[in-house]
């Protein structure tokens, strides 16, 4: 491989003038500069990133550490990133944890170790004492859809007491009192911003609370159906179902098909997160819409900014929109009981 000496002597220059063609540390005659810029081309010279980074203490290099990358939120989520990382002249190293703490441990110290200028970090919520290590040493984090509890961070994250209020009340006026709610991660931001939302609407509305209806769904598709089953079992059951992210929304689907009933004639659904199948289902799904790739977008823009030294860390909120199809109607309370009896889903708790 060609070495920057080799690059010096072709252009007949000396190795430090080559040093300040490439990393523009002091100016350097435009002929002179063309004739360095050939022979670098010539020669197919590559600059040592890591002999770069000791000298400049930057890589160019930022991490994104996601919960689930196969989940479509967090794949449009990173692409926005990456889209504007590499505008701004930035490599992206994509870590997925699978919302284990262990792997977000590791990933964490390994980019630590790669010395990555930044982190945008989608946390499962248990490694909160790591995080703030890091960030106390100077690592440059920014959140996306979820913050660390009880620290003012910079993050970029949707409206989500918005969102689930907008969903809940969508369904209050089509008449339902009794809606089950399906949350995800116990330790996560989101889900209990969700759940406020949620309160709010009833609270307005003068439905009070009840713990029963609550349910919690794990942000998968198969704790999600386990949740609707066992919601859908109790004496007097829930006339509608909120699920509060995609994959849960369709365990809601596959536990209405396992017991044969129809959405919205038996049971009305929302979900959160809108996603390509969303209208293509049938009926067409009432949703809550967020903007992933808006989201990485601009939490990639803040901490190239922050790492600059030219931003300040903020909280930025990007709005959600409900996306109002066919999938509630108004509640058929009693004939749903009747129905889940007749199924033996209420007297007989062994199906769920």
């Amino acid at each position: 491989m060609a070495t920057i000496r080799d690059v010096a002597r072709k252009a007949g220059v000396s190795v430090a003038t080559v040093s300040h063609v490439i990393n523009g540390t002091r100016k350097v005659a435009p002929e002179t500069a063309a004739r360095v810029r050939l022979a670098i081309e010539e020669l197919g010279y590559h600059p040592n990133a890591s002999a770069q980074a000791l000298r400049t203490r930057a890589t160019h290099t930022i991490g994104i550490v996601v919960s689930d990358i196969s989940n479509p939120f967090f794949a449009a989520l990173v692409r926005g990133a990456e889209d504007c990382a590499r505008q701004h002249g930035y490599n992206v190293i994509i870590c997925n944890t699978s919302e284990d703490l262990n792997n977000e441990r590791t990933y964490l110290n390994l980019l630590s170790k790669r010395r990555v200028d930044g982190l945008l970090l989608a946390p499962t919520g248990k490694n909160n004492e790591l995080i703030t290590h890091l960030m106390d040493r100077g690592m440059f984090i920014v959140f996306i859809d979820r913050t660390p509890p009880n620290r003012q961070v910079p993050a970029v994250l949707s409206r989500n007491e918005e969102g689930a209020y907008q969903a809940a009340s969508h369904l209050i006026m089509h008449g339902h009192k009794r809606i089950g709610i399906i949350l995800g991660l116990p330790d996560v931001s989101t889900t209990w911003e969700r759940l406020n939302g949620y309160r709010r609407a009833l609270a307005e509305h003068g439905i009070e609370f009840d713990e029963q209806l609550l349910s919690y769904g794990f942000s998968s598709i198969l704790e999600g159906q386990k949740a609707c089953l066992s919601l859908l079992s109790q004496p007097n059951p829930p006339t509608a179902i909120f699920a509060t992210n995609n994959l849960m929304t369709i365990g809601v689907i596959k536990a209405l098909h396992q017991l044969g009933l129809r959405c919205p004639e038996d049971v009305s659904i929302v979900g959160f997160d809108d996603f390509e199948w969303a209208e293509v289902f049938n009926p067409p799904l009432t949703t809550v819409a967020q903007n992933p790739y808006e989201i990485g977008q601009r939490a990639a823009d803040l901490l190239v900014e922050l790492i600059a030294g030219k931003g300040e860390p903020k909280q930025v909120r990007v709005p959600v929109e409900l996306k109002v199809r066919a999938s509630v109607a108004p509640p058929c309370e009693g004939h749903l009981a009747q129905i889940l009896h007749q199924k033996g889903v209420i007297a007989e708790r062994k199906l769920i």
